[in-house]
Parts: C-alpha cells; structure tokens; sequence
C-alpha cells in the first residue's frame, strides 16, 4: 500500500472487544484514539460490543459513530460480554462494504477484532493491530484449576500470534510487552508505542483550589478484581503507624468489592478506608489532586494508564514491581517499586514519603510530571496517523 496524502481525511474502523461505558485501560484507550482521530479531522466509526442485551445497532447521536455487535455476559464478570462469530462475521463484513473504511485498527485478538481483521484482509483494507491484553488477564475469570489456565494461556497467546501476525503493523504500549509478544506468541516486530496522555487535563489550574484532607491519603484507581492486589494496600496502611493517621480512597467496582470492604473492617479500618465506586472524569480527576501518594498493586499491567494520568497531577508513586510498572519509577526520584504481594515493604515506603518533608515529597511528584512527558497523546496520535497512511515503521513511544 502506498502512503496517503499526509492532508488526506481517512476513514478509521476502531474494531475493540471492550469499548466504554466498560471501565479499564483498554477501552478507555479505544474512546482516547477514536476522540483522536475525530478531532484531527478524520471519519471516525467504533466496531465493539453491546453493553446489554440486544440486537446489533448503531450509535449515531455522538461525534462519531459506534457500531455495537450482539454480546453475552459471562458469569465470572461483572460487566465483561463476548461476541459469538456465528453472530457478528456477516455484520461485519456489511459493515465494511457500507462504511468502506482507508484503515481498520483492531485493538484486540479476540472476537471482535479478529474477525474484523479477516475481513478487512479478504477487501485489501490496511490492518494495525494492537494488543492491551495479557492471557494472564483472564485468570481471575476463569473457574479452572492452574494448570488448566496455563493452557489456556498457552493457546491465547499462539493465537495472538496467529491473528496479529496478519496485521500491516502490530503495536504494544511499552517495550516489556512487545519482548512479551514476541517471546510467547512469535511476532517479531512488534512496535512499543505508549497509549499517550494528555497530562495537561490532569495540571492544576491557575487559580484553582484543591481541598485536601487533615490526614494522608493514599490513592487506587482501577477495576477491583483479583489481579489488582488491592487488599495489599489495605493491609499495608493496617501496618502504617497509627500516629500518621494513614487513609486510603479506592476509586473503582468490580467482583472482589465486597471482600476488601469485609477486609478493612476486619482490621478496623473502616473508617479510614473509603470506597468512592465510580466517579465522573471531574470527581476522579479531583482525586489524582487531592491525593498525597498513588498506589498500584497489580501485576499484570501493560501500561497502567492510571499511574500515567496519576503522575500527570504531580503525585508520588508506588508500584509493583511487575510487568510495564518498573518503566514508570525513577527510583528514589518519584517514587519507588515494591515487591508484588508485599505489605511490610509498602506499608514502608508508604510511611517514608509521607514522613518527608513536604518540599520533598513535592519534588518527588513534580518528577512524576516530567516523567509523563515523552507519553504525549499528540504524539501517539501522530505516530498512528502515520501507521494509518502506510507507514511501516516509525520512531517508538516507549
């Protein structure tokens, strides 16, 4: 394919198997890119799955058009839904024919994408691919014993391989996964290139007045399942010293809620645990502000948009040291890692920062920012938009 005029408006298919209102990095990402892609002038359209019941339909009330396929739930998840292929092939092959898109970019190897990628090959349609996921992600959902899963994962990622590697292109948020999918699923050039902030969104602004409390908070954001780890915080701030009056805010549902609620009040932290459930873009921006350190638990992120848009607000991080979060900590400079699981060393680090001075701790969060910089949503933007006109290889976003 030759690359088009660099002032040509595209038409983008967006194929994601999770898609907002759903609640994680991958739809948020997918919502991100197609806001993107709209506002720099081009014919956007979203191919994802219904959030409820229902036949398929098109959304044609927002600035660009959402093509939702018939789902099902699944039992193990509170709001995840899957799309049959007996159900949604001959919809997305009309699909294709009717919208006639420059460019489909699938961001997922699942159904929704897969499919949509078999059929934009069968027309000679340009295919990007990017994966969010990693198998280990379905663990949590999945009510079979660990050597089953191991399987599982096992053939997740050779069909990863199987379905990507037909892609023009095949990206990854950070250089970790892109070692991960070519180790295990046999993709040998895959292009790190961060799912992009806009830090600026997440600054205080001139003017503005940020209510703080009288104690400490530490801060999650994020789904509150099993491979989050969340509970280590909740234990960790149990182990805090009781004269520094340790609070944590936990933005976020999902299936183990109600044990980490039975958790806190298990070790009398009740009162100094709250559970805020989801909030609108504004309360949750508010949050990264008003918190004094941001705490992510989980071992199984690609990228953990929310430390990026955490840091993005000049906030101190502790992170897991697992998967792409070691990529976020500049040692001692803005933060530090942890051992996954481990609530001695967090509850630690914790009581370290916030016994440091407060132009320290400031500095620290100040590093944060700056990390944030080389993830510029402009620049991933751009860097697609490339891929898009038919770029085959460009500058990596780590």
């Amino acid at each position: 394919m030759t690359e088009e005029p660099a002032d040509k408006p595209l038409t983008i298919l967006i194929a994601c198997d999770t898609y907002p209102p759903h609640l994680n990095g991958a739809a948020q990402f997918g919502f991100r890119l197609a806001q993107g892609m709209h506002n720099r002038g081009h014919s956007v359209h979203v191919l994802a799955p219904s959030p409820g019941h229902g036949p398929a339909h098109s959304e044609t009330d927002g600035p660009w058009t959402v093509h939702r396929l018939r789902s099902h739930g699944v039992p193990t998840h509170e709001y995840w839904r899957i799309c049959l292929p007996w159900e949604i092939r001959k919809h997305i092959s009309m699909l294709l024919d009717r919208v006639k898109p420059d460019v489909v970019h699938i961001q997922c190897h699942y159904m929704v994408g897969e499919y949509t990628l078999y059929e934009a090959r069968k027309r000679g349609i340009r295919v990007i691919a990017t994966n969010h996921f990693m198998p280990e992600n379905l663990d949590p959902f999945l009510p079979f014993p660990k050597w089953f899963k191991r399987i599982v994962a096992r053939n997740s990622w050779r069909d990863m391989g199987r379905v990507m590697g037909k892609a023009a292109v095949v990206t990854t948020p950070t250089p970790l996964a892109a070692k991960a999918m070519t180790e295990y699923a046999s993709l040998p050039d895959v292009l790190p290139l961060s799912n992009g902030i806009d830090a600026s969104a997440y600054e205080t602004q001139p003017g503005e007045q940020i209510e703080r409390a009288d104690h400490p908070t530490v801060l999650f954001v994020g789904r509150l399942a099993e491979e989050k780890h969340v509970d280590v915080i909740i234990d960790a701030v149990a182990k805090t010293p009781q004269e520094l009056n340790v609070h944590v805010e936990i933005v976020g549902g999902g299936e183990v809620k109600s044990a980490l609620i039975a958790q806190a009040v298990r070790l009398g932290l009740q009162d100094r645990v709250v559970f805020r459930g989801l909030v609108d873009d504004a309360e949750l921006r508010r949050a990264y502000l008003r918190a004094d350190l941001f705490c992510m638990p989980g071992t199984a992120e690609l990228q953990s948009l929310v430390t990026l848009e955490a840091m993005s607000a000049s906030t101190p991080v502790l992170l897991a040291d697992a998967m792409a979060l070691p990529h976020l900590v500049d040692h001692g400079r803005n933060g530090y890692l942890f051992q996954p699981g481990d609530s001695a060393e967090l509850a630690n680090r914790i009581t370290e920062i916030l016994t440091l001075p407060a132009d320290e701790r400031a500095a620290m969060g100040q590093h944060s920012r700056a990390m944030v910089d080389k993830h510029s949503l402009e620049g991933t933007l751009s860097t697609f938009e490339d891929l898009y006109r038919g770029a085959d290889s460009v500058a990596a976003i780590p």
